[in-house]
């Protein structure tokens, strides 16, 4: 096995001499908590009049109660609250005469919050609210605020915003951030444009799917008189509007991500910005930052720039229309399009001939009917549409961390969001391993490059068999997670040793960091951002969170469809297996469920 690449660990090598701890706490619904340590296999217990104002999944600082180690248990006492997991939650009120108390519908025990009745917008006792904590003295009731009633017949809608609150992502932004966010002009100065590049002239275009609304990235090309094709990759530029350390700035960097789940999107930035000011739209100018590539027909990159560019996008095509123009070679821009598949297609295969692992999971879409109920389930494939867009993105996000790697500010590195990925974790892969050597494929495990190489042929000679969707998901389960710090150990699974994120400043805030940082390299004038390692693991944990959601609205689709199909039968793959039973995911909706052994008893 190749030796580990690991992070430098900054905790005390002894949490007991120091006798405080940081973790999260974990509240049972007996109403007992437990202090989760990272890299501890001891957790410390707190009982509720030592949680000092913390809730179930807050990150929390302890003190470890010295007697309790003579009883064998750790006991601890919160001090502080780290970061809060959740401050909006559903429930009832209690009206009385002067006051409401707010009883949250959890499955974790938590206190009762006091409503002024100034604050709960008229609602009764039969409604359901959501009601946001603004306050909370130590040894008092916390303070609280209705933000929201709801809509009590729609199930739907409760299910997706209870996943969203109980993820941490707050459902509405504060009217200070709407506030500036509609103070921002929407026309651009001349004295704007006369900072940029101008590619106003230059074809440019958009590809997204077809129910999108902020389309943040647009795609240029033109043919130069030496024969190379330049290709120009533009990003809306969100940090040309939102200054560092506004109300809109803090409250990007809290969501750090837009979620995404079936039926809607909750943006990281408000409408006004990511719908209008910075969705680069169809025949308006709009301000963005840029790559711009300088390629061979061979599809080699010559040369690069980058920089801020005012640019006027001729058309939106959906991922649909690019693939039809594909297929079919006829259509709007089909010499551009073509080209531009073309030489996409030329980087893909020299990115997997250099390392990368060609995994395609499979995702769910569902059609929904106008209540947002399922009534139809599609697999998402990647098409040579999407790989077009994908590939340019690539190429524009490796460029970008390369290019700042190189930045020296007293010759020594900058600090940088990396986007990483580590190489395998052994625990994990062998097992793997195992599993596909029963399967007739060979692993060979004596290096990283050898492991991509193994997992790229295993994944070819699995493609359109019964166990390619299993091998490709276990697969994926034995990779490292993918995340954002300023130590950089390359991207395993990309097979890149420079990466960022840089092509999606709309919905995720470490690309606003990477613009932010790239104009002070292009400025020359970089001031080292002490606190971006602390930031880059807030949004990894973001984006986690994110995921979670996204994962838990999915299923709750699944399963809301699936009733339909009370009693009928479906063929499906087993997915995992247990001592009490086994799962299996249906083929046609991929939908997972448990198969219970003590079902299988009639079948004896």
């Amino acid at each position: 096995m190749p030796k580990k690449k690991s992070y430098k660990d900054s905790r005390p090598q002894d949490a007991a001499k120091t006798r405080a701890v940081t973790g999260t706490l974990d509240i049972t619904r007996s109403g007992m908590g437990f202090i989760i340590v990272p890299g501890s296999s001891n957790d410390i217990m707190v009982r509720p009049s030592d949680f000092n104002t913390a809730l179930h999944g807050d990150t929390v600082r302890a003190m470890i109660k010295g007697d309790s180690l003579k009883r064998g248990r750790q006991q601890g006492q919160v001090t502080e609250i780290v970061k809060r997991k959740q401050l909006e939650f559903p429930g009832r009120l209690q009206l009385s005469t002067n006051f409401a108390f707010f009883i949250a519908d959890v499955e974790k025990p938590m206190p009762d919050i006091f409503v002024p009745l100034d604050k709960i917008k008229n609602a009764t006792e039969k409604d359901m609210v959501i009601v946001k904590i603004t306050e909370w003295q130590k040894n008092k009731k916390p303070v609280g605020e209705v933000v929201q009633v709801m809509d009590q017949s729609d199930e739907n809608d409760f299910a997706m915003k209870q996943i969203l609150m109980e993820a941490g992502f707050p459902l509405l932004f504060p009217e200070e951030v709407i506030e500036e966010s509609e103070r921002i002009p929407e026309v651009i100065s001349q004295q704007e444009i006369d900072k940029r590049k101008d590619v106003r002239d230059i074809l440019t275009f958009t590809i997204d799917p077809i129910d999108a609304k902020d389309f943040d990235d647009a795609i240029s090309l033109r043919t130069l008189k030496n024969d190379n094709y330049e290709i120009g990759v533009h990003i809306a530029d969100v940090s040309h509007f939102i200054e560092p350390d506004s109300a809109l700035d803090k409250e990007a960097y809290e969501r750090a991500t837009s979620v995404y789940l079936p039926d809607r999107v909750l943006p990281m930035l408000p409408e006004r910005i990511s719908n209008e000011l910075c969705s680069l739209r169809p025949h308006e100018d709009k301000l963005t930052f840029s790559a711009i590539f300088e390629i061979t027909p061979k599809g080699n990159v010559k040369s690069y720039w980058i920089g801020r560019t005012v640019i006027h996008s001729n058309h939106r095509f959906s991922y649909e229309e690019v693939q039809e123009i594909i297929e079919k070679e006829e259509g709007l821009y089909k010499d551009e399009i073509l080209l531009l598949n073309h030489i996409s297609q030329k980087f893909r295969k020299q990115r997997f001939k250099k390392g990368a692992i060609n995994f395609s999971s499979q995702e769910v879409k569902f059609k929904l009917d106008e209540k947002g109920k399922p009534i139809g389930v599609m697999i998402k494939e990647s098409k040579e549409a999407h790989q077009l867009i994908e590939e340019l993105m690539l190429l524009a996000n490796r460029t970008v961390a390369e290019f700042a790697s190189k930045v020296k500010v007293d010759k020594k590195e900058i600090p940088f969001p990396y986007r990483v990925h580590d190489t395998p974790d052994e625990v994990k892969l062998l097992p793997f391993v195992a599993f596909a050597k029963k399967h007739g494929h060979e692993f060979d495990t004596s290096t990283p490059e050898n492991i991509a190489g193994s997992f790229n042929k295993m994944l070819k000679a699995a493609q359109g068999t019964p166990q390619q969707h299993v091998l490709e998901q276990l697969g994926i389960r034995t990779m490292a997670k993918a995340i954002y710090t300023t130590e950089n150990i390359g991207h395993y699974g990309l097979g890149f040793e420079h990466y960022c994120h840089f092509t999606s400043p709309i919905r995720r805030y470490p690309d606003v960091q990477v613009h932010r940082i790239l104009q002070q390299c292009l400025d020359k004038n970089v001031v080292p951002d002490k606190k971006l390692e602390q930031k880059s693991k807030h949004c990894s944990d973001r984006e986690r969170a994110a995921m979670e959601a996204e994962r838990a609205a999915n299923k709750y689709k699944q399963v809301e469809y699936m009733r339909n199909f009370l009693g009928e039968e479906f063929d499906g793959v087993i997915t995992g297996v247990a001592g009490f039973g086994f799962w299996v995911e249906t083929i046609e909706h991929k939908c997972e469920g448990l198969v219970s052994l003590n079902s299988l008893l009639e079948f004896d």
